[in-house]
């Protein structure tokens, strides 16, 4: 997306203190600037990974991530304006002012630096395209570096316990199937077994909020073949009698009396949407978490006379 606009010229002004993502509070005084800004950018990620324990297993894998303004897509990074943060975009000034400017305020160069700070309009929603307000700025740690908003939300994800499936199967494991019968499986409907889940992860001045979502339950069902359940599965019960599951079953065509322990190993896998917003941003990140149960499956014995 491209962007331009007019500048305002506006003289200094006393220290904003705005926190910004980066945990530090910025001394903001604004500098003229005349002139129009046009570029594009794009958008950049964040890689993570988890794990769970006690039977379940899973991973986690990196997501996209968008910058917005009033509701309108821009570039998390911009050839101009620099990184975005906030609803503003900041960029190294180069050269740094001198040590006696007054943008340092109480600090020396190499304790933090000065940035370009650009705000497009909040009313881009609206076609508005300027002014473009910009202004250096003192920063302890660069914008999108130290804190990146994807970066807290795999902090949030991480403090959310996602797991397996929590199986549920009729026959019920320790029971015996049989061959061309109908399996039903679900997993009960929680908040870490399921969804929704959902956690937070804050610095100074920026929060963003991560919410879990399971999309798909892929069953391996020990004899080779697999089952994707979309949904969370329909408990099995005795009023149902030999129908077959409407949402989520299997029919076993062989016993498992040749496998290990005369049963099959099924397991269940559960892929994870976790969507979060904060700082003008959004993203989903992937996980994947798994469970694991038998079932002994054999076949009718016709007794003649």
């Amino acid at each position: 997306m491209a962007f331009s606009g007019m500048l305002v010229t506006v003289g200094p002004a006393a220290a904003d203190p705005t926190p910004r993502p980066t945990g530090g509070v910025e001394d903001c005084h604004l500098d003229i600037c005349v002139g129009a800004g046009t570029g594009t950018g794009t958008g950049g990620g964040d890689d993570g990974d988890g794990d769970t324990s006690g039977g379940t297993t899973g991973d986690s894998s990196d997501g996209t991530v968008t910058c917005e303004i009033g509701g309108v897509k821009v570039p998390c990074r911009h050839d101009i304006w620099g990184t975005f943060s906030g609803g503003c975009y900041y960029k190294l000034a180069d050269p740094q002012p001198d040590a006696s400017s007054e943008y340092w305020g109480d600090h020396k160069p190499g304790d933090g630096a000065i940035y370009m700070k650009s705000c497009p309009p909040s009313g881009i929603a609206g076609g508005d395209e300027g002014p473009i307000v910009q202004g250096l700025v003192w920063l302890q740690a660069p914008p999108g570096g130290q804190v990146d908003p994807a970066a807290l939300a795999q902090q949030a994800m991480d403090k959310m316990t996602l797991r397996g499936p929590a199986i549920g199967m009729a026959p019920q494991p320790g029971s015996t199937g049989v061959v061309g019968m109908p399996v039903w499986m679900w997993t009960e409907v929680t908040a870490e077994a399921w969804g929704p889940n959902s956690a937070s992860a804050s610095v100074p001045g920026l929060t963003v909020t991560a919410t879990a979502r399971a999309e798909k339950i892929v069953w391996h069902m020990g004899d080779g073949t697999s089952v994707t359940c979309t949904s969370a599965g329909t408990p099995y019960q005795k009023a149902y009698g030999k129908k077959k599951s409407p949402d989520c079953g299997h029919t076993y065509r062989t016993t498992s009396a040749r496998q290990s322990g005369q049963k099959f190993t099924i397991t269940a896998t559960t892929t994870w949407n976790v969507h979060w917003e904060g700082g003008g941003q959004s993203g989903d990140l992937a996980a994947t978490r798994s469970s694991r149960t038998t079932a002994r499956i054999g076949e009718v014995q016709v007794v003649g006379d």
